[in-house]
């Protein structure tokens, strides 16, 4: 497990790791062509959603939304936003109390992540 205090010195794959041990689930949108356009990890837990969105390296962004936010990977309502490099969001993500932003949320039992062709799969609440 990578310190979540030091923003460059991990790799992103240790990072992505350690959003795996806390319950992260990931999909990998794709174009027509079927190449992955982005890695999104998503976690529901308590009255909350988090999302991050890996393009690149240097380009990814992370939220916290409300757990009745009806489209979690363009909300209207934030918690909290970062955007930067990978290692400087998943460092900041990984810093991220649990408990932020839970009191202005209502409790989730998961949500509902879209996919290709209008579909969308459940993702229960982590733990």
């Amino acid at each position: 497990m990578c310190s979540a205090d030091k923003k460059s010195g991990c790799p992103v794959e240790a990072r992505l790791k350690d959003l795996v041990d806390r319950g992260y689930r990931f999909i990998h949108p794709s174009d027509d062509d079927g190449h992955v356009v982005a890695v999104v990890g998503i976690r529901a837990h308590g009255s909350v959603i988090d999302v991050i969105r890996l393009n690149a390296e240097d380009d990814a962004v992370a939220s916290r939304v409300p757990g009745d936010e009806p489209d979690i990977l363009s909300p209207r309502k934030m918690l909290w936003r970062r955007r930067g490099t990978a290692h400087e969001v998943l460092a900041d993500l990984l810093a991220l109390a649990d408990d932020y932003g839970a009191d202005r949320a209502r409790p989730v039992g998961g949500c509902w992540v879209p996919g290709r062709s209008g579909h969308a799969k459940w993702l229960a609440a982590a733990g």
